[in-house]
């Protein structure tokens, strides 16, 4: 794939992806932002904003959520997939968070995979919602780079790395948010691969 080209595929599907406002977007702290990407894993977006939305009116800052009781966050954050399990790694998560490093989240992506409920992909994500040269491979990147050829991978981790050989680095914070948007806005599948094709014929 010619790299010039993949960048043209890519400007293509930002205009196609739509405005819908994403879970990592418009906090207004990084701890929110990384909490919220926590909670949206196996979980639309569309349902995480909200929940999210409750859970920092309760708990306003990411001191107060590291002394939260699970139990308590559990009955807040129900609304999204494995809530049990999110609601141990997010107060887990802010207690290392205030322990560590003073309530701040690191931007080195080897110290954020440490902390609790954030794997690489959540990682990645957190990063490349502030803009940072990273890409969040999600099922959303991983089905459309291979669809459009721009990787050739069963492993979203061999996705990301073949995209990053792919992309100038200055479009890598562009990627999961252009295809993520893209694939919500088109949810048959049959026309998700319609609109593949003509983006794919771009030279």
């Amino acid at each position: 794939m010619d790299k010039d080209r993949a960048v043209r595929q890519l400007k293509r599907l930002e205009k196609l992806g739509g405005e819908m406002r994403l879970a990592a977007e418009g906090w207004n702290s990084e701890w929110k932002i990384l909490v919220t990407t926590i909670m949206s894993a196996q979980t639309k977006d569309e349902t995480t904003i909200p929940v999210a939305q409750g859970l920092f009116k309760r708990y306003g800052s990411v001191r107060k959520l590291a002394r939260a009781k699970v139990s308590d966050v559990e009955k807040l954050i129900r609304g999204v997939n494995y809530y049990k399990t999110k609601a141990r790694n997010v107060v887990s998560c802010c207690k290392v968070l205030v322990d560590r490093y003073n309530g701040k989240v690191p931007s080195d992506l080897d110290l954020l995979v440490k902390l609790p409920g954030v794997g690489r992909k959540t990682g990645n994500v957190f990063l490349s919602s502030l803009g940072k040269d990273a890409i969040g491979v999600d099922t959303h990147v991983h089905y459309c780079s291979n669809y459009l050829g721009w990787v050739k991978s069963k492993y979203p981790e061999k996705s990301e790395v073949q995209l990053m050989d792919l992309f100038p680095k200055r479009y890598w914070s562009r990627i999961n948010d252009a295809l993520v948007r893209f694939g919500k806005n088109y949810t048959s599948k049959k026309e998700k691969n319609r609109i593949l094709d003509e983006v794919r014929a771009i030279r």
